[in-house]
This record gives C-alpha cells, structure tokens and sequence, in this order.
C-alpha cells in the first residue's frame, strides 16, 4: 500500500512549489510588515501573529529569482519548522497559495541535478501531478539556524540605544 502525502501547493514566478501540509500553520493575507535594518535580503521583516513576533521571509529573494511587486494574491504561509531541533514559527512569503493536494509517495521523485535555481538541500522531490510537476520543498531546510540567528542578532542590535542616542545633561545658569 502507497502513501499518499497532503501538500499546500503554491507559486512563485509561474512555477508551483509545494509544502507538506503538517508544517503549514496558516495561511494569512499580506498584512504589515516591519522591517528590521541590517537583516539579509530575502528577510521581509517580522508581523505581530497574535502578539508573538514573526519574521517574514521572502521566498522569491531566498531562491534568488527575479523580484516581484505584491499583488493581492501574495500570501504569508506560516510554517513551523525544526531548526536545531526546536520548532520555530516562521511566515515565508509566496505570489499565491493554491490549493491542498494528495501526492502518493510513489509519484514522488528525486529532484534533479541541473535546472533549477534553488539549492537542491531544500527540495524534498519533485511530485508528479497531471502533466507537470510540483516542486515538493523541505520546510525544515528552506532557513537556516544561522540566517535567523543573524537577523535576531540585528533586531536585537537596532534596538539598543546608540552612544549618541544617550542623554546628555544640560547647566542653565
């Protein structure tokens, strides 16, 4: 007997990505979001998610694909993720979210050497569906430990006062 997986289909410039449906949280329309300085490029910046922040990251940037205005499509697929074996909760920035597909495992292949722009560590494999393919990503390697350690290192760095910020008293005579 086949597996079949659930998976959250969506784009990214023309081309459909796919998430495995137990780490998808939510999907959220675009809202605010508030950038943090001196964070990497594809780091959006972070949203309030029920008080908690969250950073937002720009799937586009992180592949290194060609930059796109938001539409009303665009979408913040909030993803829990391990990273160092903690979960995480992480927003990942997409054009659309589709739909929720069933891929049997046996329709699930290797993902190829050559071709594609993104780094083969994040593909999971590639699923098989109708006459194409759905590009299936491995949501706990997508972000490394490091990148979101740099931009809480950031955050945290841009919100200590700077030694010219400091209050400086002022004699009146």
């Amino acid at each position: 007997m086949s597996e079949t997986g659930q998976y959250l289909t969506f784009t990214l410039g023309g081309e459909v990505f796919a998430l495995d449906i137990g780490t998808v949280r939510e999907v959220l329309e675009l809202t605010t979001v508030t950038r943090i300085p001196r964070t990497p490029e594809f780091m959006r910046g972070v949203i309030n998610l029920r008080g908690r922040a969250v950073p937002v990251l720009e799937l586009r940037r992180k592949f290194q694909m060609p930059v796109a205005a938001d539409t009303v499509n665009t979408c913040i697929i909030i993803v829990e993720a391990l990273l160092d074996d903690e979960p995480a909760i992480i927003g990942a920035l997409v054009d659309s979210v589709r739909e929720v597909v069933e891929i049997p495992a046996t329709s699930i292949e290797a993902a190829p050497r050559l071709g594609t722009a993104i780094r083969q560590d994040f593909i999971r494999g590639m699923g098989r569906q109708h006459e194409g393919f759905v590009i299936i990503l491995d949501g706990n390697r997508i972000f490394s430990v490091d990148e979101l350690t740099a931009a809480g290192e950031a955050a945290v760095l841009d919100a200590a006062p700077s030694a010219s910020a400091m209050p400086v008293e002022v004699q009146t005579g």
